[in-house]
């Protein structure tokens, strides 16, 4: 029996009007912008209305490294949020929107997937309501601002070989990464060396991702380093007046966007910075009012427990006050094997040898959770069509030898159902463990010392080496005195090293940063290590090639 596609699944839903989800969960009329029947913005300023409501329990979804055999993370989290909602749990998702540049490239989309997805998913992985646009739009306004200034007579000397503001699009296109800009002689502007970073690595995202209200946005912009004058100071995107011009394109992006699970879980989808290249978590915003919403919040972040979770943990929880009460790390039985040294082509063969070496890399992330940071941890095995009893079972003994709690998931197939187990582990959880909650480093240290204590903590490092400009560069950020800066550290997704092809949970290894710069409106360093890139390219058969629209307006291809 063939298995329905995503979004086949998707379009056969049944949609409830987008006010009854909002009714559901005690979101006033009053707060509801509507996109249409099944979309809606919800006003932050319910916040206020809400702000002696206590909040509910938060639930954060990490994963192992990912792999080209899927892990489904996202897919785990609607689950487990349609699943608390079976056991009469009032429950609310709290996830990221995707970037174009993943839908038409490799990945595909990211809502979920099977019988666990956000709907409408055709709206959420491609415009949705314009809010990556509006990111895009107030990066390139800073740009054009900054270019001009420069043209009108740059008052402010600023140095055109020390300008660090790129311009931005929500595209993988590689072209784009180095350009020369200004050319056709004097009335076209300076000619200058540029580039294109993709919208969701724009500091606009993080900013508004971390926002706190549209006057947090606004001081955050303001505080953007846009560029270096000739004596080396900075110059902000406040110096060149864009804050509230910037802030005015924003002021619709801040609100979260309300949507719905195929079991008519609210979720909030709002909020979409990469978590290799940039800080990988949905807003505060959409959380904050979530956790006034739900007595239960499941929220994930972007790829594997070193990215998406370390930046959770030691960014946003750092600038916004939230803390989890409990994280779900998520595997699969394939994703291991690949761990293990098990060739893609051969992962719907058993292989248990393969997947307990594989295993190794589980545990580390599990053990990031429970003792770096406190927290207490499940491990949910999303169960895949072609795994072997065998193999499961390996996993959950693997995970019990070793006093890591482990539960079944298999919401991709049954959707909430599937989740039911791993939902009352974490209800027991919640109400039997007390997090020790505590971040990776203290802020007062240096930010190299923050850097080695996340590669030897997290990642498992001997060490780290800086090279190129990285040693210049983080001197340069120093002599700013921006006191007490987290790092987000750009980094390849698929292992815990900076090396792509070194799975599993390596040993022996340090990490290299190359470059480093301030992101001073979002609040953090960016240390890049690696060959990472801040704008992806397409592969040989990108996922475009797939995609049409027929003539009554229905979409195919999309996953």
């Amino acid at each position: 029996m063939g298995f329905k596609s995503d979004i086949e699944i998707a379009q056969e839903a049944e949609l409830r009007p987008i006010t009854e989800i909002a009714e559901a969960v005690g979101v006033d009329e009053k707060y509801l912008e509507l996109y249409g029947k099944t979309k809606a913005k919800v006003d932050y300023n319910i916040l206020n209305d809400l702000k002696d409501t206590p909040n509910g329990k938060l639930i954060l979804v990490t994963a192992i490294n990912p792999t080209p055999a899927g892990e489904g993370k996202t897919t785990t989290a609607v689950g487990i949020g349609d699943a608390l909602k079976k056991l009469n749990k009032k429950t609310v998702l709290a996830l990221r929107e995707p970037s174009l540049g993943p839908v038409f490239g490799v990945k595909g989309g990211a809502a979920g997937g099977g019988y666990a997805q956000v709907i409408p998913m055709e709206d959420i992985n491609l415009h949705f309501t314009g809010d990556i646009h509006a990111v895009t739009t107030a990066n390139n306004l800073i740009a054009a601002l900054l270019d001009n200034h420069i043209q009108q007579g740059n008052s402010l000397g600023i140095d055109v070989k020390r300008i660090v503001w790129k311009r931005c699009l929500d595209m993988n296109d590689r072209q784009l990464r180095f350009i020369v800009n200004g050319l056709g002689g004097k009335m076209n502007g300076v000619p200058r060396e540029d580039g294109f970073d993709i919208s969701v690595a724009s500091e606009i995202m993080a900013i508004l991702c971390l926002a706190n209200d549209i006057d947090d946005l606004k001081a955050r912009v303001a505080r953007i380093i846009v560029a270096y004058n000739f004596k080396g100071e900075p110059v902000t995107a406040g110096d060149i007046k864009a804050a509230g011009a910037v802030a005015a394109l924003m002021k619709d992006a801040l609100k979260p966007n309300l949507v719905q699970t195929l079991e008519h879980t609210p979720a909030f989808v709002h909020g979409g910075p990469f978590a290799n290249i940039a800080h990988g978590c949905n807003s505060v915003m959409a959380t904050k009012i979530a956790l006034k919403l739900g007595e239960y919040v499941v929220t994930e972040a972007g790829f594997g427990g070193d990215l998406g979770a370390e930046k959770f943990l030691d960014i946003k929880c750092r600038q916004s006050g939230l803390r989890p009460d409990a994280v779900v790390v998520v595997a699969t039985a394939r994703a291991l094997k690949l761990h293990g040294g098990v060739p893609k082509a051969d992962l719907n063969t058993e292989n248990i040898p393969a997947l307990e070496a594989g295993i190794e890399n589980l545990m580390k992330h599990v053990e990031n959770m429970k003792n770096v940071y406190g927290l207490p941890t499940v491990v949910a095995i999303n169960k895949f069509p072609t795994d072997t009893e065998a193999e499961v079972k390996k996993i959950e003994e693997k995970c019990l030898e070793l006093g890591v709690n482990v539960k079944l998931s298999e919401v991709w197939a049954k959707g909430g159902e599937g989740g039911i187990e791993v939902a009352k582990e974490i209800i027991r959880l919640t109400e039997e463990e007390t997090p020790n909650f505590q971040f990776c480093y203290d802020e007062s240290l240096s930010i190299r010392e923050k850097i080695e204590a996340i590669a030897k903590n997290i990642y498992g490092a001997d060490g780290v080496d800086f090279i190129g400009k990285a040693n210049a560069d983080i001197d340069t950020i120093e002599s700013l005195g921006i006191p007490n800066l987290p790092v987000c550290i750009a980094k390849t997704q698929y292992s815990l090293s900076d090396d792509p092809k070194k799975l599993g949970r390596p040993t022996g290894f340090r990490i290299s940063i190359r470059n480093a710069k301030i992101s001073a409106g979002a609040g953090f360093v960016v240390a890049l290590a690696g060959d990472i890139m801040t704008m992806p390219g397409l592969p040989k058969v990108p996922a475009a090639e797939g995609i049409d629209v027929d003539s009554t307006g229905k979409i195919t291809g999309l996953f």
